[in-house]
């Protein structure tokens, strides 16, 4: 894969059952207190969303809550579709990659070459959003390894610093139609 798809952060997957592309997050902890539904399966759902890359993240923290408000008028394209990890979709798509469902510490960004977490889909949605944002490209020569722990910082702090909601947004009429789950 060239380092304009998955990049550094993606692994390759055969057709014959092999581990799918996904960036390795065993640092990962495991927090929330929500159960989303279980019985969607899994290659239902990414086959129902084909091409379009998908943009997960918890669906009660504020600050993910406003990062997505930011990016809906900038992805002028509505090249993102959006789902809040809590989702059955975002329950679905992570037991696909193999990631614990419970664990709503990092973005996630799933599209037709993989799965990218933390601070790389970071990155890669900024690079689907087009210029000046490309310009986060630049981020990507420094080990995933430091990028993520500044990511797993905010991560671990957005709580505190910025609140989280009783229940996931409900979008308004206009953009809903991006909202997945």
């Amino acid at each position: 894969m060239s380092d304009e798809t998955a990049g550094d952060d993606a692994e390759s997957s055969g057709e014959d059952g092999t581990k799918p592309n996904v960036e390795d997050d065993a640092d990962a902890t495991v927090t929330g207190d929500t159960e989303p539904e279980r019985d969607i399966d899994p290659e239902t759902v990414l086959a129902e969303i084909g091409d379009q890359p998908v943009l997960l993240f918890d669906g009660v923290c504020n600050l993910c809550n406003g990062t997505i408000q930011w990016i809906i008028p900038r992805d002028t394209d509505a090249v993102l579709a959006f789902a809040p990890l809590q989702s059955p979709i975002g329950t679905a798509v992570q037991e696909r990659y193999g990631l614990d469902p419970d664990d709503l510490d990092s973005v996630l960004l799933v599209d037709n070459k993989g799965l990218y977490t933390k601070s790389t889909a970071a990155i890669r949605v900024a690079e689907l959003l087009g210029w000046p944002y490309t310009f986060a490209r630049a981020g990507r020569p420094i080990p995933r390894g430091l990028r993520d722990r500044l990511y797993d910082f905010v991560a671990d702090n957005r709580y505190d610093w910025f609140g989280r909601k009783d229940q996931c947004m409900i979008p308004d009429d206009d953009v809903s139609d991006r909202f997945l789950g």
